[in-house]
C-alpha cells in the first residue's frame, strides 16, 4: 500500500488541549484559533458544548464560535456529549460535530455517567439531529487500543463498535488512544480489523476516511501516527503544543503535538497545508497563555534545519 500524499490534521488544541488547563478567557481562545488559521490549519475543533460545571475551561463555547465566524474553507468542529450539547452547537452554527463513545464500560460511566449501550443510543440521537441539519458527525471511539480499567480490547470488538456507530448515523469514525496504550502493532491490528485488507491509498470505513486520535502518554504518539500513515490513514487529530488529555482519565498524557506532526510530514514530502514557522509562533503564544512550557519537542528544539545561535 502506498502512503497518502496529503494528510488532514484536525487541530484539537482549542478544545482537547485546553480542557484540562486552568480556564483562559474567551478572547484568548479565539486568538488561538485565529493564529492556527493563519498558520494554515483548515480543520479545527474550536470548542466543546459541555456543562461549564463539568469542564470549566470550555465555558463560553457559543461565544468562541461566534467570534471565530465562518472563515472560507475552514471546518469548525465542536465536541458534544449529548443531544442537548448538539442542539447548542448546531444553533451556534458549527460545521461538524464530534461525539465520543467509550469502548471501556468503566470509563463511560466515569466520563458521561452512561453505559456503553446508553452512549451508543445517545450518539444515534445526536447523529439524527445533525443529519436533519446537514451537519456531519465524527464518532470518536475512545480506548480503542486498550483500557487501564478492562485491559486490551480485541480488534474485532473495535470493528464491531465502529460498525454500530456507523449504523447509528455517524459520518466518519476516529479511533482514539485515550491513555496512550497503543503501539504500532496494535494500530495495525485495529486498522486491519476495520478495513479487512482495504488496498486503497486512504483507508476508509463507513464511507469516510478513518481518523486516529493519539496521545503521548508513553512516548509513542508520533510513532503511532507514522504507523497509521504508513497503513493508509490520512486524517489525524493533533494539538498545538502537545497539550490535552481527558480530565476524567487518570494518567492521560497530551495529544500528539501539531508542530511535531507537521515537522515529520514535511520531511516526508506529505502535504498538510500548515506553515511550521507560523505554527511555532502560535505554540509560543500558547505557552504564555497557560503559564507553563508546552510538551512539544519541536516547539523547544525548533525545526531540524534551524541553525543554533552562538
Amino acid at each position: 500500500m502506498s502512503s497518502p500524499r496529503r494528510v488532514i490534521l484536525r487541530e484539537v488544541g482549542p478544545r482537547d488541549g485546553l480542557q484540562a488547563e486552568a480556564p483562559v478567557a474567551v478572547d484568548v481562545r479565539v486568538a488561538l484559533v485565529e493564529g492556527l488559521l493563519a498558520a494554515g490549519v483548515r480543520h479545527v475543533e474550536v470548542a466543546s458544548f459541555v456543562s461549564p460545571k463539568a469542564v470549566p475551561a470550555m465555558a463560553g463555547a457559543a461565544e468562541v464560535v461566534a467570534a471565530v465566524g465562518r472563515p472560507a474553507g475552514v471546518v469548525r468542529t465542536a465536541l458534544v456529549p449529548n443531544r442537548r450539547g448538539a442542539e447548542l452547537a448546531l444553533d451556534a452554527g458549527v460545521d461538524e460535530l464530534t461525539v465520543t463513545v467509550s469502548a471501556s464500560e468503566t470509563y463511560s460511566q466515569k466520563n458521561v455517567h452512561m453505559s456503553t449501550e446508553e452512549s451508543l443510543a445517545a450518539t444515534a440521537s445526536v447523529c439524527a439531529l445533525a443529519s436533519a441539519s446537514g451537519v456531519p458527525v465524527d464518532a470518536v471511539l475512545s480506548f480503542a487500543f486498550g483500557s487501564p480499567y478492562e485491559g486490551d480490547l480485541p480488534p474485532e470488538e473495535v470493528a464491531t463498535f465502529a460498525a454500530r456507530l456507523v449504523d447509528g448515523g455517524a459520518t466518519t469514525i476516529t479511533l482514539a488512544d485515550t491513555t496512550g496504550m497503543a503501539t504500532p502493532r496494535r494500530i495495525d491490528e485495529a486498522l486491519e480489523a476495520l478495513t479487512a485488507g482495504d488496498a486503497g491509498d486512504v483507508l476508509v470505513f463507513g464511507g469516510g476516511p478513518i481518523g486516529l486520535h493519539l496521545h503521548e502518554t508513553r512516548g509513542t504518539g508520533l510513532l503511532n501516527l507514522y504507523a497509521g500513515f504508513q497503513r493508509g490513514v490520512a486524517r489525524f487529530d493533533t494539538s498545538v503544543g502537545g497539550l490535552g488529555g481527558s480530565p476524567f482519565a487518570a494518567g492521560a498524557g497530551g495529544n500528539v503535538a501539531t508542530e511535531d506532526a507537521v515537522a515529520l510530514l514535511d520531511d516526508l514530502g506529505v502535504e498538510t497545508g500548515i506553515d511550521l514557522d507560523r505554527l511555532l509562533i502560535v505554540s509560543a503564544d500558547l505557552e504564555r497563555a497557560i503559564g507553563r512550557p508546552v510538551p512539544s519537542r519541536v516547539a523547544h528544539a525548533g525545526p531540524r534545519t534551524r541553525r543554533a545561535e552562538g
